[in-house]
């Protein structure tokens, strides 16, 4: 075999080789972008680096596979759904503390889950995997609960603070998440089937 055509064939070995990396590459990013959503391009802003952030993300994939991660069983979820009227329907009388309250039910259902609630940081980052789509609104109402906590939250920080948890909440008992206003026609929200908290308006 002479030298040119040996050297052809290390040419197209490469050039298959090269191809077969890039398709590669391109399932794996798109498969992250898809399981990920807005976690995805949060993540690529916060490291700048397309490399950084997808082995990031497949860092997540991989604790979070090595953890004990369950469903509710029903007894637990009518449970929990139970403690979330309750606490919702505190809000018109003692908003803050509804917030509050709000927040420990949803750290108690991860628990329960069994994700680890000890680090906010690694909390946020294991929740991405399974509720990368709800993981805005625990962002949102965990910063409304940050002002609640000195009293500078207003009353509609708490009321859209509860709405964030609710929506996490659902998504985690394994619930349709839906975060809608209610419709012209006066639809309900998400929040209750008897009284909207998007309604309601804490007692003074």
């Amino acid at each position: 075999m002479s030298t040119g055509t040996i050297v052809a064939i290390i040419v197209v070995i490469l050039v298959v080789a090269a191809c077969v990396v890039a398709v590669i590459t391109q399932t794996r990013r798109r498969r992250l972008r898809e399981r990920f959503g807005p976690e995805y391009d949060r993540v690529l802003d916060e490291t700048d680096s397309r490399r950084k952030a997808e082995a990031e993300l497949t860092h997540r994939e991989r604790r979070v596979r090595s953890l004990d991660i369950r469903p509710l069983d029903p007894a637990s979820r009518a449970k929990h759904a139970a403690q979330w009227t309750r606490i919702q329907e505190r809000f018109v009388d003692m908003p803050q503390e509804a917030v509050a309250d709000a927040q420990l039910l949803v750290v108690t259902v991860m628990t329960d889950r069994g994700y680890p609630t000890e680090q906010e940081d690694q909390v946020l980052a294991d929740l991405s995997v399974e509720h990368a789509q709800t993981l805005d609104h625990y962002r949102a109402a965990s910063a409304v609960g940050a002002q609640a906590a000195p009293g500078s939250a207003t009353t509609e920080d708490l009321r859209q603070a509860m709405i964030h948890y609710r929506v996490l909440f659902q998504d985690m008992l394994g619930e349709p998440a839906a975060d809608q206003e209610p419709d012209s026609a006066g639809g309900r929200t998400v929040l209750d089937d008897r009284e909207d908290i998007q309604q309601q308006t804490p007692r003074t």
